[in-house]
């Protein structure tokens, strides 16, 4: 079985400091680093939006981040603007280069709909491409790590088990947005039931 590693979203906006900065994101780059050269195919994902991009509270006179609004019938928390395409805050964090991914996908590019999944949309109206990109390498489990745990990774992980992948969450190697215990331990279950295997 061909494995491969995938890096979510480890991007200037979602470090301490940035736009978006996830707690404790610094800590895993360097386990990150180390466990990279274990995969014959690492693969990343970015989270890539249009400056006007649905998900930005700014996009929304009078409404504050944190808010939830609904668009085109999907329930969408309201976030700082990050990650904005070609910008710093996009590019990924220190320690990490495009030319140590054999292939990067971008994700939340469509200004109308917000896309945690590194696979699809989130009205899954729209694959990424991820899916097909595993397929043709004959690719048959695959190993999250990333941010954050509780949003991206989570839903790339659930996308993936549709599909029909084998998939590992490894979340000493995740930081998240909510670091609630009793939400992790949601997350973890949901995960688990899902078929994911928490390493």
């Amino acid at each position: 079985m061909t494995k491969a590693l995938i890096v979510v979203d480890m991007q200037n906006d979602f470090m301490p400091g940035g736009a978006l900065g996830v707690k404790g994101a610094f800590e895993i780059v360097q386990p990150i680093l180390k466990l990279m050269p274990k995969f014959s195919h690492i693969i990343a994902s970015q989270d890539w939006h249009p400056k006007n991009h649905c998900s930005f509270a700014a996009s929304h006179p009078g409404k504050k981040v944190g808010d939830t609004i609904q668009i085109q019938g999907q329930a969408q928390h309201l976030w700082p603007v990050h990650c904005v395409q070609n910008t710093k805050g996009a590019a990924f964090a220190p320690g990490f280069s495009k030319n140590q991914f054999e292939a990067i996908f971008h994700k939340g590019s469509n200004p109308q709909i917000d896309g945690y999944s590194a696979f699809y949309d989130n009205a899954h109206e729209k694959s990424t491409g991820l899916t097909s990109y595993l397929h043709k390498h004959h690719i048959t489990q695959i190993v999250l790590v990333g941010l954050a745990f509780d949003y991206c990774v989570f839903y790339s992980a659930l996308d993936a088990r549709r599909d029909g992948f084998e998939v590992t969450v490894l979340p000493e190697l995740c930081r998240s947005i909510n670091t609630s215990p009793a939400e992790h331990k949601k997350i973890l279950e949901t995960l688990q039931l899902q078929g994911v295997l928490v390493a």
